[in-house]
């Protein structure tokens, strides 16, 4: 990377060098005729600019837009907990209004770990407009990292879900919040990569991994922000970043969209996330060695280590050393996207899973049920 970076560099370089040895060629009167003319070729610049409706121009009024609609829905957040080591300690972070489709009112979207262990007096939100307010209720997953608190307060504009699985690599996106306290601040950039699992976060409650990565400036404050797409919909809330330094490297972290509105859905109308449950025990360590005992030519899908009695697992005979290779027609790629196939299907529904078995593929139909009715064995994974 470094070697591309001064590359880059050098040639910027010759190209200005080379432009001002040939400027220099010109005999002196014609050099002094382009400094007099250098005013009137500004200024005819100038108008050229003002009338030009490039697609550098266009592009950047949309996002002027784009921002000018849903930054008003978008929060700073402040909250205060007390701690027997740190005593009191603050919080800020970031948050986006947001409406439910069951349940009536506006609600607050924004992280656990910004609100975390702070009573509701202790929490204050700022909205866009200047106005200060505290929740009336909060709810919270550990699971996600996904905390909902409604709010009264009236002409208020809620932003829109977008779809995150039409999000694609590549595609733009603003990341909106406070970062470092700066409130109202907007950044630009594209998804980087979608499916990032397996991330060591502050909180190891962080189970149903499956951020979207983008190099949109996300900073210290951007917590619970809303990451935007062209079309002025929340596809994202931002949640983490990887960094040396502790601020913006260009690896941030968002919740894809139709992760978190599930959740949000789930608290408001049942007070938790209802979690499907499999029973099973899955290999975090699978390799290329196992892969081919298994007689499979690489790596793929998830595989069983063991089967809990009285699940679904156990009552749709999977085994040990099945490869669960498909999740309902998803193709599987490792545990953690296995953990939230899972985990994020609705309690009671049917699905098929294709697996690799004995050295062929076998197609099976479980039907998942709540985690929490289960008799789950001490120390069982969510699978």
């Amino acid at each position: 990377m470094q070697q591309y970076r001064s590359v880059v560099l050098v040639a910027g370089t010759a190209l200005f060098v080379g432009y001002g040895l040939g400027a220099g060629i010109v005999s002196w009167p014609a050099a002094r005729q382009v400094e007099a003319l250098d005013s009137l070729v500004a200024e005819k610049v100038y108008a050229e600019l003002a009338s030009d409706k490039s697609p550098l121009l266009q592009g950047s009024d949309w996002l002027a837009k784009v921002a000018s609609v849903t930054s008003p829905s978008v929060v700073h957040i402040q909250s205060q907990h007390r701690t027997a080591a740190r005593g009191s300690v603050e919080e800020t972070g970031s948050g986006v209004l947001m409406s439910s489709e069951k349940t009536p009112g506006v609600f607050v979207v924004t992280n656990r770990h910004v609100i975390q262990d702070a009573a509701l007096a202790d929490i204050e939100i700022a909205l866009n407009d200047g106005r200060f307010l505290t929740p009336e209720r909060v709810w919270m997953d550990a699971a996600t990292d996904v905390a909902v608190m409604k709010i009264s307060a009236p002409n208020v504009n809620p932003a829109k879900w977008g779809d995150s699985n039409q999000v694609e690599i590549g595609h733009m996106v603003l990341a909106m919040g406070s970062p470092f306290g700066l409130s109202r601040s907007v950044t630009f950039g594209i998804v980087s990569a979608k499916g990032r699992r397996s991330l060591r976060l502050g909180s190891a409650d962080v189970i149903n991994q499956d951020f979207i990565q983008t190099d949109a400036a996300i900073n210290p404050g951007n917590s619970g922000g809303p990451l935007i797409d062209l079309q002025g919909r929340v596809v994202g809330i931002n949640t983490a970043i990887a960094s040396s330094g502790g601020g913006n490297e260009g690896i941030g972290f968002s919740i894809p969209s139709n992760l978190a509105s599930r959740v949000v859905e789930e608290l408001l109308e049942y007070g938790v996330v209802r979690r499907a449950y499999l029973g099973v025990k899955l290999d975090p360590t699978y390799d290329v060695r196992t892969a081919r005992r298994l007689r499979l030519d690489r790596v793929r899908g998830s595989r069983v280590t063991e089967v809990y009695p009285n699940t679904p697992a156990s009552r749709a005979n999977l085994r040990v050393d099945d490869v669960v290779l498909q999740f309902d027609g998803v193709d599987v790629q490792d545990e953690n996207h296995l953990i939230n196939l899972v985990s994020l299907t609705p309690v009671g529904r049917r699905v098929r899973l294709l697996v690799w078995r004995d050295g062929r593929e076998a197609s099976i139909e479980i039907s998942l049920a709540d985690r929490t009715s289960l008799s789950q064995p001490s120390g069982a994974p969510l699978e």
